[in-house]
Parts: C-alpha cells; structure tokens; sequence
C-alpha cells in the first residue's frame, strides 16, 4: 500500500484574519514509506547526533515574505500580530518568533529585507563535542541545506562559495550568528583555516551552469578539491568529497580526476576521506531554472503552463528528497566507510510517469489552497537532447549496509513540499 502524505493548508477562502495562528499548525503531517509520521530527520549514530526536529527545520526554508502594497504602507507597522502571521502559519509551523519581516511589494517590485527577530534555537555543546566544520559551496541547494543541520546542531559552520551558482539568500538567516561565518572565495584559490570536517560540495552541478564555463568546471573540480585535500592534510580534519554523477564530459571527468586525487591524498599522506556518490537530489532552495526535470515540470504546471517532457517519456530516473541526502552525507562523514559511498534513491520512475505525478501533487496543492486554474496543463513531448541517459538508478547496498541509511521520504512527499515552496516563493515575485 502506497501512502501520501496530508499536507492540507486550508482554501484561502477559509482564512479569517482573526483565525488564531495555531489553528493551522496540525496541518502538516509527514508519513515515511511505511505510513509512520516523520517528526524528525537525523539520527544519533557514529557517535554523532543528527537529529533535529523537522518543524524547526522546515521554518528555515518554507516560508515567504509579507506582501503589502506600497499604498498600504502603514499595514507594516501590523506585520507582528498574529493576524498578520496566520496567512503563514502553514509554512511557520509555530516558530514565527525566527522569522525575517521581509516585505515584498508586488505593485512595484521591491522588496524590503531586515535580519531576523531572532536566530532559531541551536543546540549548546561542550566543547568536546562541537566541531569546527567547513562547508565549500554551503551557500547552494544541497550546501545550505547541509548549513541549516549542522548548525541547529549546535556546531560551528564556515561557508566558502563564490555565488557563481551559490545564493547568500540561502543561509542569510544565520549571519550574525556567533557560530557561523560567511565567506566569499572561489576554491580555485587556496584557503586557510582551522577546522575538524571539511565538506567539499564546490561545483556547478546542472548542465547549464558546467557548460557555461567548461573550463572553469574542471578548474574547480581538480584545483579545488587539490586545494581542499591540503587545507586537510594540514589541519589533519576528516574530509568529505561529493561526486554528483554528471552526464557531461566537463563534469563528469572532473569528477572522475578528483575522485583519483581524493584517494591519492589517502594513500600517499593519510589524509581520512570519505567520497559520496550522489545520485538526482530535488527540493526546496533548487534553482527553479537550472534546467533539471523536477525543478522544470512544477515551475511549468504552477504558472499553468505545459510541461515539457524530452524523448518517448519512457526514460527512467530515481528521485531523493534533500533531507535524506543531507542524513546520508552527514552519515558517512562520521562513519568509518573510507570506499565511495552511492546516496540516492532507488525508487525508479518513467520520465512521463513523474510529468504525471508532478501535475497531480500541484493540482493538489492549489485545489488546497482555494486557486482557480484556467485550464488543465497539458504534458507535451519534444526531441530527446544528446547524451540523455535512458537509466539512471543507483545501488545503494553499501549505504544500507555500512552506514544503515536508506531513503525515508517519497517522492510524492518530497514534491509537495517542494510545490509549496516554489507557490511561496512565486507569491513574493521570486519566480
């Protein structure tokens, strides 16, 4: 029996401005593959605790900003009601005291940021536990992500990016903190820095952002995962390198060469690595036009448009929501597993079938949310692109067996989530 997960947002119709917030915050419930509700993510394991509760870590990511109209510029001055926070309790789960008070005004198209009323409650570690933990690409989609665990863990957090593909948006609501520190460099660059765990997720990682610059792309891939693997032979930390399976050559072989250099550093000077193998990661904060099928068929069937599937449809692809990811990475890097390790889900479907699903899940949403659609978005099929791989499916028994991780989430889970935060980000003119 398959289960799905309830995620019902009442109907805008519905929403009483003197509706009390909490009304709404039993309406999220998230189920795993066996129907139990996840509350969680994370886990006590390798002698490293993961687990932070999913409500604190969800109001990180969904959540939008207030749209006032500049002619209502004094309903600004209301923003901290709980009438006002009721609209968004949905995304808040109750945690609206850790919220920004960005204000987006759709009649011009401005926005008015502010930091945080508060950072979000972090975990207090005895020195002997907190690690100094350096995250290269932590400002990007599967790198903030990375961010927001180790941090609510209590741990202290450095990120390197150079915004090529990168956002300070994305961990904006932890600068300032006093265990976090931002920092703009290309890893092209050598870096110095003390620190415990190195997690190296610097690289460009859909095709229209490792094609724009081929060269670039290996620069990064060779020179700073070079540069990496000495910042950790030096301090002597324990070092993480991510190989996202790439299907071009720029990619792929940079890929492939840092991987040799990765055991290179093991054997020649003892450096302790682990290497991910991750397989198609989707969720919030992914760039809605990076050109990956998942990011492209909800920002198509939200705007009512037709999606667009490329060949027959009857490719395949396996899909992993970003949090059991992050689980996974975090895993190995404490585990003792030094041999490549594949994280991905192996939940395999047609390129069509998913189109389908994904149409549903927001015909779903929005039939929640109380919005009219014009019409039924139609799935249209268009010629397959060169080097489209037919499958594209992981193994992932040495995870399951070594590090005891396997993939918690559907993936009719990890799209509703996803369709809210694209509908959010939509309604604050981000999209």
């Amino acid at each position: 029996m398959s289960h799905s997960p309830v995620s019902a947002a009442s109907p805008k119709s519905s929403v009483s401005p003197h509706t009390p917030a909490h009304a709404f915050l039993d309406q999220i419930t998230t189920l795993d593959k066996n129907g139990d509700e996840i509350t969680t993510v994370g886990f006590n394991r390798f002698g490293f605790d993961s687990e932070v509760p999913l409500d604190v870590l969800r109001s990180l990511y969904l959540r939008s900003h207030y749209v006032v109209s500049t002619n209502n510029i004094s309903d600004v001055n209301d923003l901290d009601s709980e009438a006002a926070e009721t609209i968004h309790a949905k995304f808040l789960q109750g945690h609206a005291a850790y919220q920004s008070k960005s204000i987006f005004h759709p009649d011009n198209q401005s926005i008015s940021y502010t930091t945080l009323s508060r950072f979000p409650p972090v975990k207090l570690l005895p020195p002997n536990l907190r690690k100094r933990i350096l995250v290269t690409g932590g400002a990007g989609f599967v790198g903030s992500h990375l961010v927001d665990r180790l941090m609510l863990l209590g741990h202290e957090v450095t990120v390197i990016d150079n915004f090529f593909t990168g956002s300070k948006t994305t961990v904006s609501h932890w600068i300032g903190h006093p265990n976090f520190e931002m920092v703009r460099h290309d890893v092209v660059e050598p870096f110095m820095i003390e620190c415990d765990q190195i997690y190296h997720l610097a690289c460009p990682a859909s095709p229209p952002h490792y094609q724009f610059n081929a060269v670039k792309t290996i620069k990064t891939s060779f020179m700073g995962t070079l540069n990496m693997l000495g910042l950790a032979k030096r301090t002597k930390a324990r070092w993480g390198h991510v190989n996202p399976i790439g299907p071009r050559a720029c990619y792929d072989e940079g890929k492939r060469v840092a991987e040799t250099l990765t055991y290179g550093f093991q054997r020649q000077d003892g450096v302790d690595v682990r290497v991910a193998r991750i397989f198609n990661t989707y969720g919030p904060r992914m760039n809605p036009y990076d050109g990956r099928v998942v990011s492209n068929f909800i920002v198509q069937a939200l705007k009512g448009e037709d999606m667009t599937v490329y060949g027959d449809g009857k490719q395949t692809r396996s899909f992993q929501y970003v949090h059991d990811l992050i689980d996974g990475l975090i895993a190995l890097m404490n585990s003792d597993e030094s041999r490549p390790v594949n994280i991905g889900n192996g939940d395999e479907f047609t390129i069509g079938e998913f189109a389908e699903l994904v149409r549903d899940i927001v015909e779903k949403v929005q039939d929640q949310d109380g919005d009219v659609r014009a019409r039924r978005v139609d799935i249209v099929y268009k010629d397959m692109p060169t080097d489209d791989p037919q499958k594209r499916r992981p193994d992932t028994t040495r995870a399951k067996e070594t590090l005891k991780w396997q993939p918690r989430w559907t993936v009719r889970m990890g799209l509703e989530e996803m369709v809210r935060y694209y509908k959010a980000k939509m309604a604050e003119g981000s999209i």
